[in-house]
């Protein structure tokens, strides 16, 4: 996604996998025929741990795929409504999540890009997936329990336990599950939150095809190569767009002073001199991570970045990270102003239907699949 290494080949990207997780290959071969799948909800201008936690990912896999290579994209509106969503404002959200995606370099002609709920493939096999999906398994999911501030040790199958956990929040790993399994997607790239949901989809297929037949690919997990970027504010935390500060978070849409005034205010310390230390110095460290990964091709490591910003004063410092910013999310924040305007709205919309069409094709021969060994 918009970096330097976009012209390597399939064949020399390394693929990270977590340990424990299945990893069946290390590398994706340009001799085997691979689908990639990812998404994200519509929940309002993507920030820079969005942008640099999977966008740049998915821009590299779409540059460096070979032609026989699928990549599926798609707005994930159906998981965005597990929580009450104002109408209208989702629908700018899903609008604005689409000109974001291609701002950032995503090609409505090489990569599928789609919203979820143009495709109803996705719901079918959620509702056939969860029909033999453990209620125990589901409970352990962590991402509900996040969502709704409770404890881990909460469970919704103790009846003294009062929460106000809905089903759709409850089953949405279901969905997630089939939003992979329903394109027959080989590869998933997520973050390294999102890995107990891609060992649930895993274990759906499993269950499934033990049950029917091999039916279903079960997926392989690429680990994003980027951190977590955290907030500027809090730098314990993650970045996020629920904080309640706009000053925690950078936004693709913002503008040079808005970064400026921003990356100023950010969190850091009294120590003299920048060194790297996560636990001691957070908000030093983020704002290292974020310098490194928008100057990768500039310094070999880490360490490399830390010796040349060494003996710079913090101000110089925070400078110098508002500007790596600006260098990259500049072009995209035009791209994103002039996708959005782009004759008056028809050209989204033209291509989410062109998605919607590519998506929808992807899923059927996989339904086919599933109705005839189910009886329907």
């Amino acid at each position: 996604m918009l970096r330097s290494l976009a012209h390597r080949s399939w064949t020399s990207l390394q693929v990270p996998f977590k340990a424990g997780q299945r990893a069946a290959a290390s590398t994706l071969s340009q001799a085997e025929k691979k689908v990639v799948f990812s998404g994200i909800q519509p929940t309002g201008i993507p920030h820079l741990g969005n942008y640099l936690g999977a966008f740049k990912q998915w821009v590299d896999l779409q540059e460096q795929a070979s032609q026989g290579t699928t990549l599926l994209y798609s707005v994930v509106d159906l998981h965005a409504i597990t929580i009450r969503q104002d109408p209208h404002q989702l629908r700018l959200w899903k609008k604005e999540m689409l000109a974001s995606l291609l701002a950032v370099g995503l090609d409505p002609e090489r990569s599928i890009i789609f919203y979820q709920s143009a495709v109803p493939a996705h719901s079918e096999l959620m509702w056939i997936l969860s029909c033999n999906a453990s209620v125990g398994y589901l409970s352990r999911m962590t991402q509900w329990k996040s969502k709704l501030s409770l404890p881990e040790n909460v469970s919704p199958l103790d009846p003294t336990t009062k929460t106000p956990l809905k089903l759709g929040l409850f089953s949405y790993p279901v969905l997630q599950a089939a939003d992979i399994l329903v394109h027959r997607a080989t590869h998933v790239p997520v973050g390294s939150d999102q890995a107990q949901h891609l060992e649930f989809a895993r274990e759906c297929a499993t269950s499934f095809n033990h049950h029917f037949g091999q039916v279903l690919v079960s997926p392989e997990t690429i680990i994003s190569p980027a951190k977590r970027v955290m907030s500027l504010t809090k730098p314990e935390q993650k970045m996020s767009k629920s904080d309640d500060n706009p000053k925690s978070r950078i936004l693709i849409t913002d503008t040079e002073e808005d970064i400026s005034k921003k990356i100023k205010s950010a969190l850091t310390d009294s120590t003299e001199g920048v060194s790297y230390d996560p636990v001691a110095r957070p908000g030093v460290s983020n704002l290292l991570d974020i310098l490194f990964h928008m100057t990768g091709s500039t310094f070999g490591s880490r360490e490399d970045l830390v010796a040349d910003c060494q003996n710079l004063s913090m101000r110089a410092f925070k400078s110098r990270v508002a500007e790596a910013i600006e260098t990259e999310i500049g072009p995209v924040r035009e791209r994103f102003h002039e996708t959005l305007q782009r004759e008056n709205g028809k050209y989204l919309s033209s291509v989410a239907e062109l998605g919607a069409k590519k998506a929808s094709t992807s899923a059927t021969g996989t339904m086919n699949l599933v109705r005839d060994v189910v009886g329907l």
